[in-house]
C-alpha cells in the first residue's frame, strides 16, 4: 500500500515507441495499480524519450533529472513502473542510489538498495552473455565462409545460411526457455531482448515475427 508522495518517471527507448505509446501505457498501468490504495498524493509526472545507454545515461535524461529536482524539492519518492526503465548498467544505478533521491519500482516495491544494485549486476550481466554468445554464434558461421549480411548471400550457399540461423537460435535457446518458463509471452519476449540490447543476426532490434521464426527453429 503507497503512501506519501511521488513524482512518476515513464520512458520509452526510442522516439517511435513514445509516439506510438507502446510501452508507455503499460507504465503507466503499473504506477497505477502501485497507488491503487493508501494515502499517497502524486505531484507529477514526467516522460522521456530516450536511448540512455552508457554510464552518462543521466546526463542523456533530461526530464529524469527534473523528475529528481522535484523529488529533492518536495521530499517525494521517484516512482517508476519497472526497474528496468530506469536502467541496466551498474555504474548509472549506483549513481543513482548515491545521489540521495529516493525511489521505488512498483515492479519491486519490496526491493531495498542492495537489492536493485542485485538485479541491475544480474540484468547487465545476462545482457553480456547473450551478446557474447550471439558474437561466438556469428563469428563461427562466418568461418565456415557465411558472408553474413551481403546480398549476394541470398543466391549463396543454403545450407550454409541455415546453418547459420542454427547456430544463432541455439545460443538463444537456454534464454528463450527461460522465457517460457517464467511465463513472459512472446511480446514480452520481445521487448526483454531489445532491452538487454541483444541484436538480431543482422544487428538490428527484434520484431515478433524475428522471434517466432527462431522459436519454431527450435521448436519451442
Amino acid at each position: 500500500m503507497a503512501n506519501g508522495k511521488f513524482i512518476a518517471y515513464y520512458r520509452v527507448s526510442t522516439a517511435k515507441q513514445g509516439q506510438s505509446g507502446l510501452g508507455l501505457e503499460a507504465q503507466r498501468e503499473g504506477v497505477a495499480r502501485y497507488l491503487n490504495g493508501g494515502h499517497w498524493e502524486l505531484l507529477g509526472e514526467f516522460e522521456e524519450h530516450e536511448s540512455g545507454k552508457g554510464a552518462d545515461a543521466l546526463a542523456k535524461r533530461p526530464q529524469l533529472r527534473a523528475a529528481m529536482d522535484a523529488c529533492r524539492k518536495h521530499g517525494a519518492t521517484l516512482l517508476i513502473a519497472k526497474l528496468d526503465r530506469l536502467a541496466r548498467n551498474v555504474h548509472f544505478v549506483s549513481g543513482l542510489i548515491e545521489a540521495g533521491c529516493d525511489f521505488v519500482a512498483a515492479d519491486m516495491p519490496e526491493a531495498n538498495k542492495v537489492m536493485i544494485q542485485m538485479h541491475a549486476v544480474m540484468s547487465e550481466w545476462e545482457r553480456d552473455q547473450i551478446s557474447k554468445r550471439t558474437k561466438d554464434a556469428l563469428a563461427a558461421a562466418k568461418a565456415r565462409g557465411v558472408r553474413l549480411g551481403r546480398p549476394e548471400n541470398l543466391r549463396g550457399n543454403v545450407v550454409a545460411r541455415m546453418d547459420a540461423a542454427d547456430a544463432f537460435a541455439a545460443n538463444l535457446a537456454t534464454t528463450l526457455r527461460g522465457y517460457q518458463a517464467a511465463g513472459m509471452s512472446q511480446r514480452r519476449m520481445v521487448e526483454e531482448l531489445n532491452r538487454l540490447g541483444v541484436k538480431t543476426p543482422k544487428g538490428g532490434e527484434w520484431h515478433l515475427g524475428q522471434l517466432q521464426r527462431v522459436l519454431a527453429r527450435l521448436s519451442l
